[in-house]
């Protein structure tokens, strides 16, 4: 019998979510774009009718902290299939730097009013918000350390939720991932984190960033040689343990909002015309045209005597 290979999460993602194969010739990745360590997600749903005010109040919050040296820095995601949820990746480097990060905001809030207010009215937009604190599986992902976040246009999000006692399934099928992968084109970045809190556990995310929507045509490409490799029984018998493993699993695809984020100065320089577009160039002035002389009126004749 076949143990538990990746392939059952592909079908799984598959269903709803193709996988992004990485180009073989794109340049090193932006260091300051690599998966952080631990991302928290916040996640958003708003009074219907409030889009354009929301966005609004986070252009301005985001414009505001450019001028200030605020704590950390955050990626805003607006979802583009699923609810009409936002999403925000907050990477850290550890737990010490998000404890100092509550202590900054703290400060920042403190002697900046105006942001604080700012803040509330966004607040009294919500419908409502979970905070979730996951941490990377570094044994996990495929070729993780090659994202470069800087350069994502979309987004595409995994959230899977184990049953609980499967999660060793899950660790086993995601630690084959090399192998099966190598009877494709094995060149599929993405990284895996384990949720700490802020919903049930064991859960996982999957990210797989993309540039653009275009990239999900290698869909077909994938589950065509996926069922040929892996054949018609051994197809069904992973599909069956994804249903037994699997208690919920969800993918939405999300766009990246530059101007609702609030990212370092380094992170933008892995794709400085998003990040951080120049404003147009104004339109030439038009030279006035030269107005035609009138033509010479003579004068009128005197009658003869």
């Amino acid at each position: 019998m076949k143990s538990f290979s990746l392939a059952a999460i592909v079908f799984i993602f598959s269903a709803t979510a193709p996988w992004i194969a990485a180009a073989q010739d794109e340049p090193p990745p932006n260091i300051a774009g690599v998966p952080p360590k631990i991302v928290v997600l916040v996640r958003q749903e708003f009074e219907p009718g409030q889009a354009a005010e929301r966005r609004k109040l986070e252009v301005a919050m985001a414009r505001a902290c450019e001028k200030l040296n605020v704590p950390n820095s955050w990626i805003a995601l607006e979802a583009l299939t699923g609810p009409s949820d936002a999403l925000s990746f907050d990477p850290f480097d550890s737990f010490e730097q998000m404890d100092a990060a509550v202590a900054g905001w703290g400060q920042i809030y403190g002697a900046h009013p105006d942001l604080a207010k700012m803040q509330d009215e966004i607040k009294s937009l919500l419908v409502s918000e979970r905070t979730i604190i996951a941490v990377r599986r570094d044994d996990l992902g495929s070729r993780w350390q090659s994202i470069d976040f800087s350069k994502a246009h979309f987004m595409r999000v995994l959230e899977v939720r184990v049953n609980p006692g499967h999660e060793s399934e899950f660790v086993e099928s995601s630690r084959s991932i090399g192998g099966d992968y190598e009877k494709f084109k094995g060149d599929v970045p993405w990284v895996v984190y384990q949720v700490n809190s802020g919903i049930p556990a064991p859960a996982f995310f999957v990210f797989v960033p993309m540039r653009a929507l275009k990239q999900n045509d290698e869909l077909l490409d994938w589950r065509r040689s996926l069922r040929e490799a892996e054949g018609d029984e051994a197809a069904q018998r992973v599909e069956q343990i994804a249903r037994d493993a699997y208690a919920y699993s969800e993918t939405n695809i999300y766009a990246v909002t530059p101007e609702m984020s609030h990212v370092a100065p380094e992170f933008a320089e892995g794709d400085p015309s998003f990040w951080t577009p120049k404003p147009p160039a104004p339109a030439a002035a038009s030279a006035p045209t030269a107005s035609k002389p009138a033509p010479r009126k003579e004068p009128a004749s005197k009658p003869q005597q």
